[in-house]
């Protein structure tokens, strides 16, 4: 029987990254990321509610999150669910599910050093892959921000 563990998520990153490094030596990075949703209530009016995720990336995505996201900036994230569990001092049992992120893409502008912006769409993939540009980047007219609605699927 196949089965899937799939996360794709848009919303702003809530907190800046914070990266440190395991004893193996290998970057991980955690952040949380804040997402919207709209609806409308029983009584006929526009709600909007946000649900928090947290967020993990291994290695070189670590490392280059880290350098590159900040709090407030819009993000595509897809990874996988994992919950971990562990046990207090005082034996009472912990959860926590996080997205284990393969893939972030950058959306809107992002600040380069120097003070120039440019526009988004940074993709940083699976470990030791370059970072790459989205399809149809290439063909966005200069300065303007890559929308939600632009990403490649409904």
């Amino acid at each position: 029987m196949a089965s899937l563990n799939k996360v794709m998520l848009i919303g702003n990153v809530g907190r800046d990254p914070e990266m440190r490094y395991m004893a193996s030596g290998t970057a991980q990075t955690q952040f949380s990321l804040a997402v919207n949703r709209n609806f409308r209530g029983q009584d006929g009016n526009c709600r909007e509610e946000t649900e928090w995720f947290n967020i993990v990336a291994w290695a070189d995505l670590a490392e280059r999150l880290s350098q590159n996201v900040a709090k407030g900036k819009q993000v595509y994230v897809e990874g996988r669910l994992q919950t971990r569990t562990w046990d207090d001092d005082q034996g009472v049992k912990h959860y926590r599910t996080e997205v284990i992120a393969n893939s972030v893409l950058v959306l809107g502008p992002r600040e380069r050093e120097g003070g120039g912006g440019s526009r988004g769409g940074d993709d940083w993939g699976e470990p030791g892959e370059a970072p790459r540009r989205r399809a149809g980047a290439a063909f966005q007219p200069a300065g303007e921000e890559i929308d939600a609605d632009d990403l490649p699927f409904e």
